[in-house]
Order: structure tokens, then sequence, then C-alpha cells
């Protein structure tokens, strides 16, 4: 099994949701970063998203926005992206790591290439959230073949005539996203996530996975009882913005990820089983 699968089984058999962390690749720095990088496993991260810094994340909000600005001021790249995972896998030989982020620079490095140079590096997936499933010949298809998860996203406007199509050649997790808009923007209501959940189970036996607007050790308490894993990301890359050092942002991010780590490992599971 992959490294997700086998992160997804193990938790599976604890009888407990996953803690799903996504940080910009080189926010604020790449040194910062891969501190960061480095410490989420033993906050309670069970999976590391990684955002490529791109210069328009439509789909991003305007905390993830001004990571991917900050990350592209210091110089990071997407060659860089892939440094970091090879340096992060230098201690870390377990813990699933997903790119996540937009075609465009993928495709302005080669497609070949970043799937060769990827995997080489140590990346378990990609979420490409502006590549739709009419155009799994460009990069998704390839991905599979080279040994990548595609991971797609299933959002609330996702009717059943739809929600084949995604999932059709999705593998490793589904991402639910709980919340019609852009990342960070509002709240998730836990009974009408576990409503979705069910659903999106009914026809895949892939875990589920669930972000955008979790900020707290309860709203994540709240998503573990009814799905396979929360994602947390515009709550942390926020911490980053309002650290007063690169040692702070360190332990500040970790900090928020011990609250949102536990409040995951207290849920009671229910609709995820």
């Amino acid at each position: 099994m992959s490294r997700i699968e086998q992160r997804f089984a193990r938790l599976k058999a604890e009888g407990r949701a996953g803690l799903v962390c996504f940080v910009t690749a080189g926010d604020p720095d790449a040194e910062t970063s891969l501190a960061i990088l480095r410490g989420l496993p033993g906050a309670g991260a069970d999976v590391i998203e990684i955002g490529m810094p791109f210069t328009d994340p439509m789909a991003d909000g305007p905390a993830i926005q001004a990571s991917s600005l900050r990350a592209l001021k210091g110089g990071m790249t997407l060659r860089r992206t892939l440094d970091l995972v090879r340096r992060f896998r230098e201690g870390d030989r377990e813990t699933p790591i997903v790119l996540m982020g937009y075609y465009n620079p993928i495709y302005s490095y080669g497609n070949e290439r970043f799937l060769t140079d990827a995997r080489a590096a140590g990346v378990d997936g990609l979420i490409i959230v502006d590549l739709p499933p009419e155009e799994d010949e460009e990069l998704c298809l390839p991905a599979i073949r080279a040994g990548l998860h595609f991971i797609r996203l299933a959002t609330p406007t996702t009717d059943e005539k739809r929600l084949p199509a995604v999932l059709a050649n999705t593998s490793g997790f589904i991402y639910y996203v709980s919340i019609a808009g852009i990342t960070g923007a509002a709240a998730p209501d836990a009974r009408q996530v576990a409503a979705q959940v069910r659903r999106i189970k009914r026809v895949s036996a892939l875990p589920v996975a669930v972000g955008f607007g979790i900020r707290t050790g309860e709203q994540a308490r709240e998503i573990a009882a009814v799905a396979d894993a929360a994602v947390v990301g515009s709550a942390l890359v926020g911490r980053i913005a309002g650290a007063a050092s690169s040692d702070a942002a360190v332990r500040e991010v970790l900090d928020l990820v011990r609250e949102l780590a536990a409040g995951v490992r207290s849920a009671r599971r229910s609709a995820a089983e």
C-alpha cells in the first residue's frame, strides 16, 4: 500500500479520524517552512498538504493567497517546493505528503518531468483544483501511472449526476469542501457535512477528508466525528502571517496543530464508520 493508504488504514484500526494540515511551501521563508513541516507530525498531523505557491490562487481566500505571495516574494518555486519535500523526507519516510495547487506551475515545469521529480522527492499525491475530470488525460492518468494518487474535490454543489465523474479516477482519499466559496470563508455545519459524507460513501469506499473553515479544536472534533479526516489550512497560515518572528511562527503553528489534533482524537465516531 501507499503511504496514504497505510495511514488511513492505521487510523481506521485505531478507531479515529485523521488530521490533515495544509501549509504553503516557502511561507514565510524556506527554512522556517521546513521547520514547520518537520514539526507537524510530532504535533499531531497525520497527513501534510503542501501548497504550491501561485500568483493567482483563485479558489483560495485571503489568508492562503497572502501566503502564496509571501512565498513567491521569498523566491519559492516549484523546484524548490520539491526540494522542501526531499529535505523533509530525510527525516520522515512515513507521513503522507500531498501537493495542492493549480495546474499552471506544473504545466510550465513540464508534466512528465514534474511527475518524475515529485515521485523521487517523496510526494504521495496531488490535488489540482483547476483540472476537471474531463481533462484526466492531461495530468490525472499520467500521475496515477507514475505512482501518485490524484485526489479530487467534491463540494456541496456536486450533485448525483456529477459525483461519478468526480470519483472516477480519484484515489487515496476524497476531499470534501464543506462550504461553497473560497477557503477560510465560513465555519462548516457538522450536520450538513455528515449528510454529505454519507452520500459520498454510498458510492465510494475511499476515506473522506473534510476541509474549509475549520479553525479550532472544537470544530475539528465535530468534523472528525462524521468524517475520516479534518483538513485545516487557513487557520495555520494565519498563524504564520501574524507571528512576530520565524521562531514564533513555528511555535504558534505547532501549538494550534496540537489543539486541533486533541480535538480530532477526542471525537466520538459516527457517520464515518
